[in-house]
């Protein structure tokens, strides 16, 4: 078997103090992630992060900065069944909201948190990489989106 990471892209949106972040449906119960997903056959980082963002949160994304790169190993209960995930993540905005389209299946809905909803909630996130992006972005962490080259 040969091992690769599963790379997914995420949307770190603030407005007004708070995060959009959706409620989740996942194997370990209802979790809380930004949103995310992962990068489909033929698509960009860029096309990857709008599409994920929209399907999760009916708002349109416009990404503005790469926040980070993020890899992260999930553990498995079976040794061996480990996963790894590099996550991409931008910053941006979120505009044109469509309340009347479905959001994808898991999604319970989108909600906007405040830094102290988000650190109140950790026990409920998907990943350690919530919180990490968040801090990372109240910290100022940028990167120009020149830095992706996608050939």
């Amino acid at each position: 078997m040969i091992w690769k990471p599963n790379t997914t892209v995420a949307a770190v949106i603030e407005q007004d103090g708070r995060f959009l972040l959706v409620e989740e449906q996942t194997a370990e119960g209802v979790r809380i992630n930004q949103p995310a997903g992962h990068l489909e056959n033929g698509e960009t980082l860029l096309q990857g992060v709008v599409r994920e963002t929209f399907e999760e949160t009916a708002y349109r994304f416009t990404p503005q900065a790469l926040l980070g790169v993020y890899q992260w190993r999930k553990p498995d209960s079976n040794p061996g069944n480990d996963i790894t995930y590099l996550r991409f993540a931008f910053i941006g905005s979120a505009t044109d909201h469509d309340p009347s389209k479905a959001l994808d299946q898991g999604i319970i809905r989108a909600v906007w948190m405040s830094l102290d909803e988000i650190r109140a909630s950790v026990a409920m996130h998907r990943s350690p990489q919530v919180l990490a992006c968040v801090e990372h972005f109240l910290a100022g962490q940028r990167f120009p989106l020149s830095v992706l080259i996608h050939l």
